[in-house]
C-alpha cells in the first residue's frame, strides 16, 4: 500500500528535509506541497536539490488542500499549525513539525510561547528512555526494533497514532543524553547544565542579522541565554517521563559556523558510589539495539560531521570523578534527526512500517 502526502511550509528548510526524505522512501507517494508567500511558484525555485520533485508547484496553505491525504506533514511556524491540524480529519495521520503539540502543560506553553496552547499530541522521539509509568503501551515483542525487556520507550506511544509532535531539535538531544541515567537512577535531576553548538539551519529561512553569513562565519554566538530558550520546557518535560521529579536544566545553545548540525555536551551530578562502568553501562543498555541511537565506546567522541544528513544519534558519556558529574557528549543532524527524520519515523511506527523505512544511517563526508 502507498500512503498519499502533503508537506506544508515545504519551502522553508524542514520542508524540504522533509521532502528530501520522502522522495526516498518506498511507502509514501509525495502528492501536494504548499506554502504561504511562496505560493504558486515551482518547488524547484525553493527547494533546488530536489530535482526529483521539480514537477510539484506549492500551493496556498489551507485546510482544503491539505485534507484528502493519509499524512499531512506541518512545517510551520508555532502558532500556524494547531489551527489547521484542528480543522483536518481525524482519520489523517497528522505530524506537526512546529511546537504547537509538544508541551503538555499549558503554563509552560504561556510563559515559553503564548497565544492559545492547543494540546500535546504522541511526541516523536521513539528512542526516549520512560520510566514504566509513563508508557501506555507495553513494547511490541514483534517490532524488529522492539523496546528491550528492561525499559520502557517512546516508540510504544507512537503505535497507531493519528496525532505526532515531532521533537524540538535541541531538546531531543539534551534529552536523549540525559534520559538513561534518570531512568536508571545514577544522576540527579537538580543542577543539568546543557551547552550546544548548533547550526543556524534550526531557526528556518527567515531573514535575520544574527544568521547572517557575515555575522557567523569566524563567530560563535550565544542565545537564549539564561533559561529563555523554548526548549527548555520540553527538556523537562522529557526527563519528568524519563523519571525525574523536578528537573532543573541550565540550557545555553550557542549558533557556531556550520549550517546543519547539534553537538550537545550535557552534565549531571552523579549519585553518590556510581562507578564509570556503571555509567558506560546503563547508556549502552538504554540504547542497545536501537537502530538511529548508538553508544560509542568509552573514550571515543562524537563529531558532527559524522551524523550530517543521517538519521542517526551518536554520543559518548564519562564521568568526571573529580566533579562528581555525567558527561556526556552528543551529535546529530538538526534538519534530519533532529526533526524530518524523527517525524517520518514516527509515522513507519504509527502505520505499522518497517521502522527503518526510508530512513539512513550513513553520513556525508567530506
Amino acid at each position: 500500500m502507498t500512503f498519499s502526502v502533503a508537506v506544508a511550509g515545504a519551502s522553508g528548510y524542514a520542508g524540504g528535509e522533509l521532502l528530501r526524505i520522502l522522495a526516498g522512501h518506498p511507502d509514501f507517494e509525495i502528492r501536494t506541497v504548499t506554502a504561504h508567500q511562496n505560493a504558486g511558484h515551482p518547488l524547484i525555485a525553493h527547494q533546488p536539490h530536489l530535482r526529483s520533485l521539480a514537477h510539484l508547484t506549492l500551493q496556498e496553505t489551507s485546510v482544503e488542500t491539505l485534507a484528502g491525504h493519509d499524512v499531512v506533514f506541518l512545517a510551520l511556524p508555532h502558532g500556524a499549525s494547531g489551527e489547521i491540524a484542528a480543522q483536518l480529519p481525524d482519520e489523517t495521520l497528522v505530524v506537526d513539525c512546529g511546537a504547537d503539540h509538544r508541551l503538555e502543560d499549558a503554563a509552560d506553553w504561556a510563559a515559553f510561547y503564548g497565544g492559545e496552547h492547543f494540546g500535546a499530541w504522541a511526541y516523536g522521539v521513539p528512542e526516549l528512555p520512560l520510566a514504566d509509568a509513563t508508557s501506555t503501551r507495553a513494547p511490541d515483542a514483534e517490532s524488529p526494533h522492539a523496546a528491550s525487556p528492561h525499559a520502557a520507550k517512546q516508540r510504544a506511544n507512537l503505535v497507531g497514532a493519528r496525532r505526532i509532535a515531532a521533537p524540538g531539535c535541541n531538546a531531543s538531544a539534551v534529552s536523549l543524553a540525559l534520559a538513561p541515567g534518570i531512568q536508571a537512577g545514577l544522576i540527579d535531576d537538580q543542577d543539568i547544565v546543557a551547552v550546544l553548538a548548533v547550526g543556524p539551519s534550526g531557526a528556518g529561512k527567515s531573514l535575520k542579522t544574527m544568521y547572517l553569513a557575515s555575522e557567523i562565519l569566524g563567530s560563535a554566538s550565544p542565545y537564549g541565554v539564561g533559561g529563555t530558550h523554548r526548549h527548555v520546557p520540553e527538556i523537562q518535560q522529557n526527563l519528568r517521563k524519563a523519571g525525574a521529579t523536578a528537573p532543573t536544566v541550565s540550557f545555553t545553545p550557542v549558533l557556531v559556523p556550520m549550517s546543519r548540525g547539534i553537538l550537545a555536551t550535557s552534565t549531571a551530578r552523579v549519585k553518590p558510589g556510581v562507578t564509570a562502568q556503571q555509567v558506560q553501562a546503563a547508556w549502552e543498555a538504554a540504547y542497545a539495539g536501537e537502530p538511529f541511537v548508538e553508544v560509542l565506546p568509552a573514550g571515543t567522541l562524537p563529531r558532527t560531521s559524522d551524523v550530517l544528513g543521517a538519521n542517526t544519534v551518536l554520543m559518548s558519556v564519562a564521568l568526571d570523578e573529580a566533579a562528581g558529574r555525567v558527561v556526556t557528549v552528543l551529535a546529530l543532524d538538526n534538519l534530519y534527526k533532529g526533526t524530518a527524520g524523527a517525524a517520518i519515523q514516527s509515522v513507519n511506527i504509527a502505520l505499522g512500517l518497517d521502522e527503518t523505512a526510508g530512513l539512513s544511517v550513513n553520513g556525508v563526508a567530506p
